[in-house]
């Protein structure tokens, strides 16, 4: 029965592991999980194809598991902690089963990591490889009508209020006008008046 397309089966770089895969890879990951016990890897390491017999594997499990084919034991429903396993029996490192998933010498994968992991450009998805992020394209897009529209209505409350504080200030201008006129016909007055005490004498 072939296997139901899934949103996430667009993730590049792995398979999720959902129920479907998990029962799909029961016999793997059994499999894997025997090697924790000596005898078993003995066993194994002795004759790998009679000792996968014991588990229920499809000729494609068997072998990708007998190729150490990490990447394939994992679409057909291996989990990575568990063919993990496999590796250790091989005397092998985590690093180094990840740099063989990854197409990388252990050296080039050890760097990757350090310097923060695989650009997410170029490996957004298998279906749009390649293809810049939408969010990093729109930056790089002329500005559309609706954003023009939305920058021009920014601008306007601004020119009103511009508009408006300098009517205020001339208004503040012309009273002081006023009042400094008045003052300067008040102390007109009072200079062309003679004082009370020059009237008397």
């Amino acid at each position: 029965m072939a296997r139901e397309h899934q949103e996430y089966d667009d993730i590049p770089g792995t398979f999720v592991f959902d129920a479907e895969r998990s029962r799909q890879g029961y016999g793997i990951n059994m499999f894997c999980m025997s090697l924790l016990q000596e005898e078993n890897r003995k066993a194994f390491k002795a004759d790998e194809v009679e000792y996968l017999k014991k588990f229920n594997l499809t000729p494609e499990q068997t072998d990708a598991i007998l190729k150490r084919d990490y990447n394939r034991m994992l679409e057909l429903g291996g989990n990575i902690y568990f063919t993990a396993k496999l590796g250790a029996t091989d005397g092998h490192s985590f690093q180094h089963l990840a740099a063989v998933m990854t197409g990388n010498t252990q050296d080039d994968y050890a760097k990757m990591m350090l310097g923060g992991g695989r650009s997410v450009e170029g490996n957004r998805s298998r279906s749009g490889k390649n293809k810049p992020a939408s969010l990093i394209a729109a930056d790089k897009a002329p500005a559309t009508k609706k954003a023009k529209a939305k920058a021009i209505a920014k601008a306007k409350p601004a020119g009103k209020t511009a508009a408006k504080a300098a009517v205020k200030v001339k208004a503040k201008a012309k009273v002081a006008a006023k009042s400094a006129a008045k003052s300067a016909v008040k102390s007109k007055a009072k200079a062309k008046s003679p004082s009370k005490s020059a009237k008397r004498k």
